[in-house]
C-alpha cells in the first residue's frame, strides 16, 4: 500500500481526490514525497510509543490499545498522588488544579463582553431556572450577592437551550465593539451548590469543564465522574480551553475592526459556523476551515473527508505540549507527561483478535475520552483524524500558516491554496 493509500484510509477519503490535494500542494510550495515522509514518521513514532509502552511489533489492536490505557492510568496515579490526593468534587481542589494548568499556560490577556453588559443582559431576561435554584425572587439581589461569572456558566447547564437560544443570546444580536473590554482570562472552579445539579450536563459532556467564550471564563463543576484518567482528563482539558478562549479574543478584536458587521460575526463564532456549500470539496485547491469536532454529531459528514484545516485540534495539540510544564511545576520531571507529545496524528491500522483491520488512535484525547466510554464499548477517533489533517497542511506550509489560515478564514470557513 502507498503512502498515499494509507493516510486515504485512515481519514477516510478518496485516494483520487487526496492525490489531486498533494499535486496541489506541491504545485504551491515545491515540496515533494510529503505523504512518503509523514507515514515514515508516523511509522517511527509509533514504534517509539510502542516500545516505551512495553509493547512488541507485532502486538495486535487490542494490545495497543489497552497499553495506551494503562498509560492514561498510570499518568493520571502520578499525578494525583504528586498532587496530595485531591478530591475532584471540592471546590477548592478543583481551584488548584485550575490554577496550576493556568499557570503552565499563561494565556494573554483578551478582548472579552463587559461586565456590566454582561449583568444588563441578566437584568432584562432574567434566568428563572437559576434564580428559583439559587433561592432568588429578584435578579438584582441574585446580581448584587452571587458571583457573575458563576451565574452565567449556570446558565449552560440550568436553563434549556431553548430559552437560551431563543431568549437570552436574542440580546447579543445588538452588540457593538464598545460592548467588550480587555481583561484577564478567568478560570473558576463553581461552587460546591452546583454540583448535583450540572450532573446530567456532566454526563452527556462527559467531562466537567467548559468555557463561555464571549466572558474569557474557563469553568469547573466539582464533580466525578468515577473514572480512571480523571486528573490528567481535567488538567488537559483546562489547558485547551485556556489556548481556545485567547484564540477567540483575537477574532474578536479582529471583527471589531468592522463594528457595522460585529454583532452578526460574533454570533457565528460562538455557534461555531461550518461551510455547508458541499461544491466546495469538489476542488483540490480548497481547503475548508472547520471550528468544531463535527464527527462528534456525525462522523460520516461530507466535511470530514474534504481537506480542510481545525483550529479545535491546535489547541489540543498545545495543551498536550503544556503538560512537561505542569509536572516541572508540580516538581516533577519533565520527561514524567512528556509521552503524549506529538502523538496526536499518530496511529494506523492493526489487526484485532479476530483478524479483522482496526483503526488504533495513539492521541491523548481520544484515549481519554474512550476510557469514559469503556464500558458502551465506545472508541474515540475523531482527533487523531483532524489532527492529521493539520499535520498534512503544516507539512507542506508550516506551523505558522496554519495558524494564520485559522484566523483568516474562520468565518468564511474556506480558503484557496
Amino acid at each position: 500500500m502507498t503512502s498515499l493509500e494509507t493516510i486515504a484510509r485512515i481519514l477516510r477519503a478518496d485516494k483520487n481526490y487526496l492525490a489531486e490535494v498533494d499535486h496541489r500542494l506541491v504545485q504551491a510550495t515545491g515540496a515533494k514525497e510529503v505523504f512518503d515522509k509523514i507515514i515514515k514518521e508516523n511509522e517511527e513514532k509509533m514504534h517509539q510509543a510502542m516500545t516505551t509502552l512495553g509493547v512488541a511489533p507485532t502486538a495486535n489492536a487490542h494490545q495497543i490499545y489497552e497499553a495506551l490505557i494503562g498509560k492514561v492510568g498510570a499518568d493520571d496515579k502520578r499525578i494525583f498522588e504528586v498532587l496530595g490526593k485531591p478530591d475532584s468534587r471540592s471546590t477548592a481542589e478543583c481551584q488548584r488544579i485550575a490554577t496550576l494548568a493556568k499557570n503552565a499556560v499563561n494565556p494573554p490577556k483578551g478582548l472579552f463582553l463587559k461586565l456590566d453588559k454582561a449583568k444588563e443582559f441578566l437584568i432584562k431576561e432574567p434566568p428563572r431556572e437559576v434564580m428559583r435554584f439559587l433561592g432568588y425572587g429578584n435578579v438584582a439581589e441574585m446580581i448584587e450577592k452571587e458571583d457573575l461569572f458563576e451565574v452565567y456558566s449556570s446558565l449552560r447547564f440550568i436553563e434549556g437551550n431553548e430559552w437560551l437560544n431563543n431568549t437570552f443570546f436574542k440580546q447579543y444580536e445588538h452588540l457593538t465593539p464598545t460592548d467588550f473590554e480587555e481583561r484577564e482570562v478567568v478560570v473558576r472552579a463553581l461552587g460546591e451548590k452546583w454540583g448535583e445539579e450540572a450532573s446530567k450536563f456532566v454526563a452527556k459532556k462527559h467531562h466537567n469543564i467548559s468555557h463561555l467564550k464571549e466572558l474569557g471564563v474557563v469553568f469547573i463543576i466539582p464533580t466525578t465522574l468515577g473514572i480512571p484518567g480523571e486528573i490528567l482528563r481535567m488538567i488537559t482539558l483546562i489547558g485547551h480551553y485556556l489556548y481556545e478562549v485567547p484564540f477567540y479574543a483575537d477574532m474578536f478584536r479582529l471583527i471589531a475592526k468592522e463594528p457595522g458587521t460585529f454583532a452578526p460575526n460574533l454570533i457565528s463564532l460562538l455557534r461555531g459556523d461550518v461551510p455547508t456549500a458541499r461544491h466546495l470539496s469538489e476542488d483540490p485547491a480548497t481547503w475548508l476551515v472547520i471550528q468544531r469536532y463535527l464527527a462528534k454529531d456525525d462522523e460520516n459528514d461530507w466535511r470530514l473527508s474534504a481537506a480542510h484545516i481545525n483550529p479545535e485540534a491546535l489547541h489540543w495539540a498545545k495543551a498536550i505540549a503544556t503538560l512537561p510544564k505542569i509536572a516541572e511545576a508540580m516538581g516533577e520531571s519533565p520527561d514524567a507527561l512528556s509521552f503524549w507529545s506529538n502523538l496526536g496524528w499518530i496511529g494506523d491500522y492493526f489487526k484485532d483478535e479476530s483478524g479483522v483491520d482496526v483503526l488504533v488512535s495513539f492521541d491523548l484525547v481520544d484515549t481519554v475520552m474512550s476510557l469514559v466510554q469503556q464500558k458502551e464499548m465506545i472508541k474515540y477517533l475523531y482527533h487523531h483524524e483532524e489532527t492529521l489533517w493539520n499535520k498534512i497542511f503544516t507539512a507542506y506550509l508550516g506551523d505558522e500558516e496554519i495558524e494564520k489560515r485559522a484566523r483568516e478564514h474562520l468565518l468564511t470557513g474556506f480558503f484557496k491554496i
